[in-house]
């Protein structure tokens, strides 16, 4: 699978460097890093700066980051899915009026229907509910891929349909209606004060992640020289290796410097049988819940895509749909897959959608499917097909939600920011449009 990234032109093999290539390209080449990457992380960073000066030093407060990773986390989710949809040469418009049909289904399960049978806040309550709304989100895809591949109606046509169609679902079900509250437990999954993994355990996990980008290098290192690929020079791994811990560590670092108000912290301490002591203490609120669910998907989503063989299915039919077809791939069988697996993505952000907000309307995900279309052909996957990333697509969500999130923090009108957006998606598409030409 492509992702676009350059192929090093100076390589080292049994552990011996071959003649270096002096310059920042070559060093670049010699990484392996892919360009697109690198410039959306130099967009990320102008976005952030640009915003943080805007709004007189607000933006890069550990309490906003915070904020603004919870509020990537469902877009990023999705964004997961619509990589696989995109990357074989279809699309998705469905998935915000998906994302409101299903949330209105698990909230009519927690706050009318299952408290009928089971009593309200049972522990049971959100096991059922979570596990109804992905199975629900991942039939509803599955309908419209079966539609898609079976009968030929193009995913455009399809989904323009579902997003018509399922809008009307989620008023009708509720009737207009705004459902709420969550179970308890289930509103774990939105994040809040509550829906966090605190200080300690958000250490745990940088820590885990950091020996876990080690592993990964170290690993990669090992399977080349064991099949006698090129290997890149030990100063490109090393430095990778440094960049990627240093970017996990420090974030962790940094959201952790984001503490409890002082009357929640002093409710917490209370309630573990500890006493307030005079002068107060901070209590990070550590990475929250959402969070933890996105880089799960991701890097589940990350292991499907390159890792099994519907995956290499996926970005094969993208690739060259009729060359797949002869090479044995059940193509239909494969695109209903990709739209189920697509729904029950679309299932999880709508759990972390309500649970944040602990309610349901029939206006929830309004224009998400820009959003989340927008993330993946940002991070780098082309809209001919076959090209694609799931860090890629992430990253794309971090951007579009930085871009939104900065432009409410400084107090741009609405119109104005749905023409930003509009005019980032236009010049997104344009740059991989030239990139796929100069590749060629």
């Amino acid at each position: 699978m492509t992702d676009g990234s350059a192929r090093p032109e100076t390589i080292e093999t049994s552990g011996e460097h071959a003649e270096k290539t002096p310059g920042l390209v070559a060093a670049f080449r010699s990484m392996e890093v892919d360009t697109r990457l690198i410039g959306m992380l130099g967009a990320l960073a102008v976005i952030w700066i640009s915003f943080h000066f805007w709004s007189g030093g607000t933006f890069l407060t550990p309490r906003n980051l915070w904020n603004l990773s919870v509020q990537t986390a469902a877009v990023a989710i999705m964004a997961t899915g619509m990589v696989l949809i995109i990357v074989s040469r279809h699309i998705d418009l469905s998935v915000g009026s998906m994302l409101a049909v299903v949330g209105m289904l698990m909230a009519l399960l927690q706050a009318e229907i299952l408290p009928d049978l089971l009593g309200f806040d049972h522990p049971l309550t959100w096991i059922i509910a979570l596990i109804i709304g992905i199975a629900f989100g991942a039939a509803l895809g599955a309908f419209q891929g079966a539609i898609i591949a079976y009968v030929g109606v193009p995913s455009f046509i399809v989904t323009l349909g579902g997003l018509l169609v399922w809008r009307g679902v989620a008023w009708w079900m509720a009737s207009g209606r705004t459902i709420a509250p969550m179970d308890s437990t289930f509103q774990l999954l939105g994040g809040g004060s509550r829906g966090t993994i605190g200080g300690f355990l958000s250490w745990v996990v940088g820590i885990i992640a950091a020996v876990g980008i080690v592993l990964l290098l170290i690993n990669s290192r090992r399977t080349r020289q064991r099949y006698g690929f090129a290997l890149r020079p030990l100063w490109a791994d090393a430095t990778i290796g440094v960049i990627g811990v240093g970017v996990v560590l420090g974030a962790v670092g940094y959201l952790n410097r984001y503490f409890l108000p002082p009357l929640l912290a002093q409710r917490r301490l209370e309630e573990d049988g500890q006493v307030w002591p005079e002068g107060g203490v901070d209590i990070p609120l550590g990475l929250a819940n959402p969070v933890l669910i996105a880089i799960l998907v991701a890097l589940i989503m990350t292991f499907i895509s390159t890792r099994i063989s519907f995956g290499r299915y996926v970005f094969a039919i993208g690739g060259n749909p009729e060359a797949a077809e002869l090479g044995g791939i059940k193509t239909r069988l494969t695109t209903v897959k990709t739209f189920a697996l697509m729904g029950g993505l679309v299932g999880i952000a709508a759990a972390v959608q309500i649970a944040r907000l602990n309610a349901a309307v029939s206006g929830l995900g309004q224009l998400t499917e820009l959003y989340v279309i927008a993330a993946a052909v940002i991070g780098g996957t082309s809209l001919a097909g076959g090209i694609g990333t799931i860090p890629g697509a992430v990253l794309g969500a971090l951007v579009m939600q930085s871009l939104q999130s900065g432009m409410v923090l400084v107090g741009v009108d609405a119109p104005l920011q749905d023409i930003a957006v509009g005019v980032v998606l236009v010049v997104a598409v344009a740059i991989d449009t030239f990139y796929r030409r100069r590749s060629t």
